[in-house]
């Protein structure tokens, strides 16, 4: 799309996706809201959360009774057929993964991750992953924690911005009035 319209005035958005950043002292309502802000709209939206990073030795215990109000999303045929296949093509290539009968968690380094998967990497210092989120901006759309992070968002608040919160921070209407 860049390289045919790149002579045009134009919105080209990139994909994007939430991650959280979660250091073990989150409550069980903070996971709660976790878990609405992974699986909400079946984790399809541009801000649910599908990267976890996690401080060394978190327990991902928490992750799933965070997820767990939401467990009926297995019913939704669509979603439970594409939750199967990644499951199958996760045990057949041998990728390690933890599974709860609706929800996988898989160490991955990607931002990215397939419906019915949250992707997840354990950090060592948090000033050293603040400075990776700030490498990886350009395909982070939101961040949920309550970590001392620029620009965080409270848990349970990924798809509710603000007004002023702009899709890649490109206000659209005034990009129009440019034009």
């Amino acid at each position: 799309f860049h390289y045919y319209f790149s002579k045009y005035p134009h919105i080209i958005r990139k994909n994007r996706n939430g991650v959280a950043v979660l250091d073990g002292s989150e409550t069980q309502e903070e996971m709660k809201y976790l878990g609405r802000d992974i699986l909400q709209y079946y984790g399809l939206g541009c801000r649910n959360v599908s990267k976890l990073y996690l401080s060394k030795g978190f327990n991902l215990d928490l992750v799933f009774e965070g997820l767990y109000p939401y467990a009926n999303i297995i019913e939704m045929n669509k979603y439970a057929n594409n939750y199967d296949y990644n499951k199958a093509v996760y045990l057949i290539s041998e990728f390690d993964f933890v599974e709860n009968g609706f929800f996988m968690l898989r160490e991955n380094q990607a931002i990215s991750s397939p419906i019915g998967t949250c992707n997840y990497e354990y950090y060592e210092g948090f000033e050293i992953l603040k400075k990776h989120l700030l490498d990886q901006q350009e395909n982070i759309q939101c961040i949920v924690s309550k970590a001392d992070i620029q620009g965080a968002i409270p848990f349970g608040q990924a798809q509710i911005p603000n007004l002023w919160d702009y899709a890649d921070g490109v206000d659209t209407l005034e990009f129009l009035n440019r034009l």
